[in-house]
């Protein structure tokens, strides 16, 4: 039986960027931080699910977006109160904004939207929800 949302994995080149950017700026919370023989691993937790960000030794190459002919994980997508004053927040922080706040398509679901990127180039979507979701 499912319980729900656990978790997404993802990798990041500078975990105290990473964590600055999610809980910082975007206001999730670290849940967990460790160390191990491969490097660091931290837990981010949104309320509803939590990202495992893992840092390892290595060099760590920024992300690419995923062609729409090919399968993977495409952005993450995170609701906020007000897309418009998350947006501003992003970009006195110096976020590379991709798309600014504007109606969705899926209006069933979203009313407002915008993308960002990370501190790693991972596609951020920023959503506000349909009324009574």
């Amino acid at each position: 039986m499912l319980l729900g949302f656990e978790h997404v994995g993802m990798t990041s080149a500078n975990l105290d960027r990473t964590i600055e950017f999610y809980c910082g700026l975007l206001g999730l919370t670290l849940a967990l931080r460790k160390r191990n023989e491969r490097g660091e691993m931290a837990f981010l937790d949104t309320g509803s699910g939590m990202l495992e960000i893992s840092c390892p030794v290595a060099d760590v190459a920024r992300s690419r977006d995923v062609p729409p002919h090919e399968a993977g994980m495409r952005h993450l997508t995170f609701a906020v109160t007000s897309v418009d004053d998350m947006i501003q927040r992003l970009q006195e922080a110096g976020v590379e904004i991709l798309e600014h706040p504007r109606p969705a398509f899926f209006t069933e679901l979203i009313h407002r939207v915008a993308f960002v990127r990370d501190p790693d180039g991972i596609m951020v979507e920023l959503i506000e929800r349909t009324e009574g979701r």
